[in-house]
């Protein structure tokens, strides 16, 4: 029997509270999905390993590159590269490994709810897997348990403009306005969507989540940065943003708000 909604509501709120009980008691490793080598980790937090991580992954979904803001992107299910054999598979590692252990989204997949049914291709925007991308990234380069993994952008951008006020110790991300702060390789670079389109970097913190999105600086060049990001046209896509002779993001289509400073230990 289908439980309606109410019911399934209740069920995925009371599965999150024992695992977050779990986690708390210590019977769970917040990081217990994680490999071992991203656990210890094996190697120093670099962002050479970061960029690497990003790379492979944009070469595994077949080195997409879209300039145009989405507008040369049909979505149709056939077309949805997230919900391809082989494909869906890959962004369940993604939640599976990037987030802590008490989220229910980890046991998303690109086509999955966190149950095991499939979803309707036309409700994929809710479970967007962008920030499980970076979370991934960060996460398999090594920056352990301190780094505020999310599955959404919002968290992480919140927590690296409270960190720019000097609240959060020993911070692993922090907010820096791109109007004065040139990105570096590594670096996460954010904008923020739908309703919250208009947010500039003054607004940071914000006292609630919004939607955004953030890629990670992969290449840099004379006048423009490559980024790589998740769930970009249902891929992990690259794409180039214009900078100015200083470095500083300019010109672009979209309101790229802020820019995140990764502290990476090398």
């Amino acid at each position: 029997m289908r439980m309606n909604s109410r019911c399934a509501k209740c069920s995925r709120t009371l599965r999150k509270t024992l695992a977050l009980l779990l986690v708390l008691s210590g019977c769970v490793a917040p990081d217990a999905h994680a490999p071992r080598f991203a656990q210890v980790p094996y190697a120093p937090f670099s962002r050479t390993d970061a960029v690497a991580v990003a790379m492979d992954e944009w070469r595994l979904w077949g080195g997409r590159v879209d300039d145009s803001d989405g507008a040369d992107y049909v979505k149709t299910e056939p077309n949805m590269a997230e919900r391809q054999p082989g494909l869906w598979e890959r962004v369940g590692e993604y939640w599976w490994e990037s987030m802590n252990a008490a989220e229910p989204e980890a046991a998303y997949t690109g086509k999955h709810d966190a149950q095991g049914n499939i979803f309707p291709a036309a409700d994929d925007g809710t479970y967007a897997w962008s920030a499980a991308f970076i979370s991934y990234v960060m996460r398999m380069a090594g920056a352990g348990a301190q780094f505020p993994y999310a599955p959404d952008h919002a968290t992480y951008i919140n927590y690296a403009a409270r960190a720019a006020r000097g609240e959060v110790q020993n911070p692993m991300l922090i907010a820096q306005d791109p109007a004065s702060y040139p990105p570096r390789l590594g670096d996460l670079v954010c904008f923020p969507r739908d309703g919250a389109s208009q947010l500039s970097f003054q607004n940071l913190p914000t006292t609630q989540g919004f939607p955004a999105h953030c890629s990670i600086v992969v290449a840099s060049g004379p006048g423009q940065l490559s980024i790589v990001g998740g769930n970009v046209d249902d891929a992990v896509t690259m794409e180039h943003l214009q900078v100015n002779a200083s470095g500083e993001l300019s010109g672009n289509l979209e309101n790229w708000f802020v820019v995140l400073r990764v502290m990476y230990l090398r």
